[in-house]
């Protein structure tokens, strides 16, 4: 095994071990001592159940990590690469198609590996504490409709990236960022109207008190609200959320209908002024900024490993392709992915400080906005007490107890 298969292998088996580590660490940190904030909120019974909950999603977690550890290193060292690659030489001539069927079989198999991870999930372990309200139906549904949208965009992105990236020379990576940007933006600008609701009916806010309420608030702090939706999240989960998606004249509020059961009007202003508050902070054109040149250098990079022979070496090829490389590159930058997610998680937590001050600076609404996190925190079954380095890792929104103090102070 040379250097490249070598780094690989300890990023692969020291990021399963952190993640371990951390999960045990997690939940090690719990106790039976209900935290004074969420006295008189969370029953002994409801916090003894948000505690077990976690840690069977945490046991489930691990072994769900481990078996895609053992299925990979075993396609890796016994050849599985290699051989795909042997028998998609057979079916097509060009590049491009055979890359389209290479990394389609990878996708299918990994789904295929991950289906019955994804059915005891939904079906037993978030059935197990009241949560799911998902059909067989619509599971499946979901799972078709998934594979519908893979082959009408995702499939002609994959093959323009392979043709790009193969005939395009010195400055294909600089032409595929360009057209991956654009194709991106075009997605997020039309995804709010015409994919996700293939998921999900989005239902405009009915007029009423409510209604007026939020629509005052957003005149007041010069929000241009045309869009507010309810979503029908109630026929997946009991969960609540909320969310805000779009650009432009196309972005949408859209609440969950068990929000809307859970909550007071003040509490969901107090959420919907929080999302308002990462528009005005400007938290989702940073974002996007961000990711636009992370995808930069990323494709740059890729273009320079597409070319290293050890790095096929690696994985035991006898040819040199680009649709493997984009393969073996991703697990090359494995480690660099893993910081770049923790900072963008310390980003991450640092914006959701901030649209929470949003919320209080403009309209005072802390008050209803620590109980609207209570609630959430509550019906959601939500680890109060998570350990330091679990979060760090892992939490793109600070703990709800050091939300509540932050807006306290």
């Amino acid at each position: 095994m040379n250097i490249f298969g070598i780094i690989i292998l300890i990023a692969l088996i020291v990021d399963y071990l952190m993640n371990y580590i951390s999960d045990r660490l997690n939940i090690s940190n719990m106790n039976s001592d209900l935290p004074e904030e969420f006295e008189g909120i969370y029953s002994k019974d409801e916090y003894k159940k948000s505690q077990e909950y976690t840690k069977e999603r945490t046991k489930f977690g691990h072994i769900s990590s481990s078996f895609s550890l053992i299925i990979t290193l075993c396609f890796w060292f016994l050849g599985g690469f290699d051989f795909l690659d042997k028998w998609v030489m057979t079916l097509a001539e060009t590049e491009v198609y055979r890359g389209i069927i290479y990394i389609s079989v990878l996708l299918i198999g990994q789904s295929i590996l991950g289906l019955p991870f994804s059915v005891y999930s939904t079906f037993v372990i978030e059935e197990k504490y009241g949560f799911n309200k998902t059909s067989l139906k619509t599971f499946i549904l979901d799972m078709v409709k998934g594979i519908g949208l893979g082959v009408i965009i995702g499939l002609p992105i994959l093959a323009g990236i392979l043709y790009v990236l193969g005939e395009m020379g010195q400055y294909a990576w600089l032409y595929t960022w360009i057209g991956i940007t654009v194709i991106s933006m075009l997605i997020t600008y039309i995804a709010p109207t015409w994919i996700m609701p293939l998921f999900n009916k989005f239902t405009p806010l009915e007029d009423g008190e409510l209604k007026d309420l939020i629509m005052d608030y957003a005149r007041r702090v010069d929000f241009p609200l045309t869009n507010l939706f309810i979503i029908d999240g109630s026929k997946r989960s009991t969960k609540s959320n909320a969310f805000f998606t779009g650009f432009g004249k196309n972005k949408k509020i859209a609440l969950y209908d068990t929000l809307l059961e859970n909550q007071t009007n003040n509490e969901i202003l107090a959420i919907l002024a929080h999302e308002i508050g990462h528009y005005k902070k400007k938290h989702i054109s940073k974002s996007m900024i961000i990711s636009v040149l992370h995808t930069g250098v990323l494709l740059f990079l890729l273009q320079y490993f597409l070319g290293s022979k050890e790095l096929f070496e690696a994985f035991f090829m006898e040819n040199m392709s680009v649709y493997s490389g984009l393969i073996f590159f991703s697990l090359l930058f494995a480690p660099i992915e893993m910081i770049l997610s923790v900072l963008m998680n310390i980003l991450s937590r640092k914006n959701e400080y901030e649209a929470d001050r949003y919320a209080k600076e403009n309209g005072n609404l802390e008050e209803h906005l620590i109980s609207a996190l209570k609630k959430l925190s509550v019906n959601n079954l939500s680890n109060l007490t998570p350990h330091p380095f679990y979060t760090f890792l892992n939490y793109s929104h600070p703990t709800v107890l050091d939300r509540i103090n932050a807006l306290k102070q």
